[in-house]
């Protein structure tokens, strides 16, 4: 009994430690990036449901370029629905794994159309159910679009907190994100996770040696200066 609650004490002590640090990471962070934000272009929920699918594998810049004639085309969720996936297809080519996203995309918005007149639910298990929706894009549309608590776990965040030492050599992406739940205010965890993609391609890269000299977290990182 002795033995289990030395452990459990022990437990406590280190979530307090990882929530103090998360809170200091969470503070240098805003102030280097205090305007970051989602780099998909989107000025409609329908719209950022399609472009992080289109985004994966994709760099967001050329999703916002391809997205451009798609709309053109297909306006609203309704002209989507009806879209044959060959047509989508055409259209989203550039991003890559055009036949699988043009499918999804597809498939999601007769979805949207017939079961949520055309709105996109705002319950995670709901956006869950959709084709080609997971964890990640769920987090983000809850966060960025119903200002929701949320943690996105793409690969900057996961690349991050595992160098930072929010998280102890965790690469699963739900793995990442129920940790990151237990250490991060749920007010701050949309913002942070977009700050760690700034920082991510900004500083702590992942194709190059990181450029600690110019890290504002050089002081609470776990691995400053490899």
């Amino acid at each position: 009994m002795k033995e289990e609650a030395g452990k459990s004490r022990a437990v406590e002590r280190e979530i307090a430690r990882q929530k103090e640090k998360a809170l200091q990471v969470i503070a240098l962070l805003r102030e280097a990036y205090p305007d970051a934000d989602c780099s998909l272009d989107y000025d409609q929920a329908w719209k950022l449901l399609v472009s992080v699918r289109l985004a994966a594998q994709c760099t967001d810049a050329r999703v916002n370029v391809v997205v451009q004639d798609l709309y053109a085309k297909f306006p609203d969720v309704a002209s989507l629905a009806k879209a044959r996936p060959e047509e989508i297809e055409e259209l989203v080519r550039p991003c890559g794994l055009g036949r699988s996203k043009a499918r999804d995309i597809s498939a999601c918005m007769r979805i949207l159309q017939e079961k949520y007149d055309g709105n996109v639910p705002d319950s995670f298990e709901e956006l869950l159910a959709l084709p080609g929706v997971g964890r990640k894009s769920a987090n983000l549309i809850m966060g960025d679009v119903f200002h929701k608590p949320a943690i996105v776990t793409d690969t900057h965040c996961i690349r991050l907190v595992n160098r930072i030492g929010l998280v102890d050599q965790i690469k699963d992406p739900k793995k990442v994100e129920m940790a990151l739940w237990k250490i991060i205010p749920p007010e701050e965890g949309n913002a942070l996770c977009h700050r760690f993609v700034e920082h991510g391609r900004a500083v702590c890269t992942a194709r190059t040696k990181p450029f600690c000299d110019r890290c504002c977290l050089i002081g609470v990182c776990d691995q400053r200066g490899i």
